[in-house]
C-alpha cells in the first residue's frame, strides 16, 4: 500500500501553563522511539508489528511488553527475550495507541447494563471517548464518574462539563442573558466539576439554551476551567448563517479563548450549508492568524458530508423552542406566529440543502426511517414546513443533513490542527464507523493523510490536546491502550442504510492492560475507567 502525504512536517504539541500551541517541525521526533530497558518477563507481549507510537508519524519494527495495567518495554523487534504469558503475533499488522475520540454521545450506552461494553467504538479501535459536549451531559461529575466505573465499561471515559446544562439547572431555558446571581451559582457548579475532573468547559452556542447566553457569559465560566488548565470545547454559534454567521461565530470563540487565556477546541469543524460553503480557506486563515498572535486554537472533524441531529434543532427557529416543551408546541400550533414560523422554517431547510437534503435516520414510526423531509411531505400531501412541524410533535426526529462540500471537508482535514472525532449519535454510521471511515476514504483511498498522520490525529496529538498524561502513546509507563488492525481489512461497514454495523479489521485490543478483542472477537471484559 503506497501512502502519501501533503505534509513534509511532523507536529509537536508543546505543552505550557495552562494552554499549549502548535509548531511545524520535525525536533528529531522522526528518528527513534524512547526504547526501554529489558524486562525478564510481561504479562502480554506483541511482537513483531508495524509499529505507530502516536508521537512521529514513522514506523518502526518493535516488540511491545505489557506489565499489568501499563506498557513495560518497547524493543526493536527480536532484541530481547521476554517470557510472556501471552503473546500476540502482529507480524504484518499495524500496532497504535488506542484511538481517542475527542466527541462522543456515549453515556446512555455506558450507563446501561447491555452496551456498556461501547463495542461500535472499540471495533473502531477506540479505547478513550469524551462526553458532554456541545454543552450538554451531566453537570455532577464525580456523581456520573461514580456511576459509570460502578456499571463497568468496555472503553475509558473522559467528561468535559456542559454549558448548557449548567444553565439549565440554574435557569432553566429561559430566553434571557444570566443575571449576577444566576452567574454565581453557574459558576459555583463548574468549579465543583472541574475540581471532581472534568477536562474541560464545553458550549452548544447554537443549541438551547446555550444560544441564549451573551459572550460574556461564556468568557466568566471560561476563566473557571482554565484556572484548572481545562479546554474550552464550543459547538460554535454558527456553522452557517443562521443566526451571526460562521466567520463571525470563529471571531466569538476565539476572543473567549483570549480572554479567558484557554485552549480553544473547535468542535467537529466544518463550513455547514450551501451560504458558507468554500469559506474552509477563510476559516484557517482566521484560526491560524490567532495562532500566530498567541492563541491555542485546535479542533476535531469526523469524515462525512453529512450532520446528524435532531429535526427541531436543524429546522426551528431558537425563539421557538424556549421555556418548556408545551411552551414550544403552543407556539408551534399559534395562528398569530404561524407566518413568522414558516418563514423561518423555510429559509432553515434552505440553508441545509431543501428538504431533499434532510434524511430521517431515527423516529418511532419505522416507516419514516429511510426517508427525506420532502418524501415525508409528499407522502402526506402537505409542504415540507407543515411536514416538518408536525414531525417534530410526532416525537424526536433524528435526521441526516447533507450539508458539507468535499472540499471543505478536505481542506479541514489536512490541517496540522484538526484530529479525528466521531460526534456520534444515533441514526448515523458515524457512531460504528467514523475512524475506519477517515482512513479507508482519506489514507488509503485519496492518499490525503499518510498512515502515521491519520494515527497520530487520532491518539497521542489528542491526549495532548485533552490534557491526558499517560494515554495516546506507546511508551513506558503510560497505561496499555494498544490496538492491532489490519490494514488491508480495516473497514467501515456502516452506512446511512445500515448505520449500525460494526467495523472490522481491528484483531486486537487493549484497554488499560486487558485484552478486550482478541482476533477480532469481544471477549466480555469491561475494562475502561473514568479519566481526567
Amino acid at each position: 500500500m503506497k501512502l502519501t502525504s501533503l505534509a513534509a512536517t511532523s507536529l509537536v504539541l508543546l505543552l505550557a501553563g495552562c494552554s499549549f500551541s502548535y509548531k511545524a517541525t520535525d525536533n528529531g521526533e522522526n528518528k527513534q522511539a524512547n526504547l526501554s530497558p529489558p524486562v525478564a518477563s510481561a504479562d502480554i507481549l506483541i511482537t513483531g508489528g508495524r509499529v505507530y507510537t502516536g508521537t512521529g508519524t514513522y514506523e518502526q519494527m518493535l516488540d511491545i511488553a505489557v506489565c499489568g495495567e501499563k506498557i513495560c518495554g518497547l524493543y526493536p523487534s527480536g532484541s530481547k527475550k521476554i517470557t510472556a504469558a501471552q503473546v500476540i503475533n502482529a507480524r504484518g499488522k499495524i500496532v497504535s495507541p488506542g484511538f481517542i475520540d475527542p466527541h462522543t454521545h456515549t453515556l446512555e450506552e455506558l450507563s446501561s447494563r447491555d452496551k456498556n461494553h461501547n463495542l461500535n467504538y472499540l471495533t473502531q479501535g477506540v479505547t478513550t471517548v469524551v462526553n458532554g459536549n456541545d454543552g450538554a451531559g451531566p453537570v455532577d461529575i464525580a456523581k456520573m464518574a461514580k456511576v459509570l466505573e460502578a456499571n463497568g465499561i468496555g472503553t475509558n471515559v473522559a467528561l468535559l462539563v456542559g454549558h448548557g446544562s449548567v444553565r439549565e439547572q440554574v435557569m432553566g431555558r429561559a430566553p434571557r442573558f444570566a443575571t449576577d446571581q444566576e452567574l454565581e451559582q453557574m459558576s459555583a457548579l463548574l468549579h465543583q466539576a472541574m475540581q471532581a475532573g472534568a477536562l474541560g468547559f464545553s458550549t452548544g452556542l447554537y443549541y438551547v439554551p446555550g444560544s441564549f447566553a451573551n459572550t460574556e457569559e461564556v468568557i466568566t465560566l471560561a476563566k473557571i476551567a482554565s484556572q484548572y488548565k481545562g479546554i474550552y470545547d464550543t459547538h460554535l454559534r454558527d456553522e452557517s448563517t443562521f443566526n451571526i454567521g460562521f466567520s463571525a461565530a470563529l471571531d466569538e470563540a476565539i476572543h473567549i479563548a483570549q480572554n479567558a487565556d484557554i485552549h480553544l477546541h473547535l468542535a467537529h469543524i466544518k463550513a455547514l450549508g450551501v451560504d458558507v460553503w468554500g469559506q474552509s480557506t477563510d476559516a484557517i486563515k482566521k484560526i491560524e492568524q490567532a495562532q500566530a498572535s498567541g492563541v491555542s486554537i485546535s479542533a476535531d472533524q469526523y469524515p462525512w458530508l453529512a450532520s446528524g441531529t435532531l429535526l427541531h434543532s436543524a429546522v426551528m427557529p431558537k425563539w421557538v423552542m424556549a421555556d418548556s416543551k408545551q411552551a414550544f408546541f403552543k407556539r408551534l400550533n399559534n395562528p398569530e406566529l404561524a407566518g413568522k414560523l414558516r418563514s423561518e422554517i423555510t429559509e432553515n431547510i434552505r440553508r441545509r440543502g431543501g428538504p431533499g437534503s434532510l434524511l430521517i435516520t431515527a423516529f418511532k414510526d419505522s416507516a419514516l426511517v429511510g426517508l427525506t423531509l420532502e418524501q415525508v411531505a409528499k407522502m402526506r400531501a402537505v409542504d415540507s414546513v407543515t411536514a416538518a412541524i408536525a414531525l417534530v410533535q410526532e416525537g424526536d426526529v433524528r435526521v441526516a443533513s447533507f450539508n458539507m462540500s468535499p472540499e471543505d471537508v478536505e481542506n479541514f482535514m489536512v490541517q496540522p490542527w484538526v484530529v479525528t472525532s466521531s460526534d456520534g449519535t444515533n441514526g448515523h454510521p458515524r457512531k460504528y464507523a467514523s475512524f475506519p471511515k477517515k482512513y479507508q476514504e482519506y489514507v488509503v483511498k485519496k492518499g490525503l493523510l499518510t498512515l502515521g498522520e491519520f494515527i497520530k490525529k487520532s491518539s497521542g496529538q489528542t491526549a495532548k490536546i485533552l490534557g491526558l498524561q499517560d494515554r495516546g502513546i506507546l511508551a513506558t509507563g503510560y497505561q496499555a491502550d494498544i490496538i492491532v488492525f489490519d490494514g488491508e481489512n480495516l473497514a467501515a461497514n456502516a452506512d446511512f442504510s445500515h448505520w449500525n454495523k460494526y467495523s472490522s479489521g481491528v484483531e486486537y485490543v487493549l484497554v488499560n492492560g486487558q485484552l478486550v478483542i482478541k482476533q477480532g472477537v469481544y471477549t466480555d471484559k469491561l475494562a475502561g475507567k473514568f479519566v481526567h
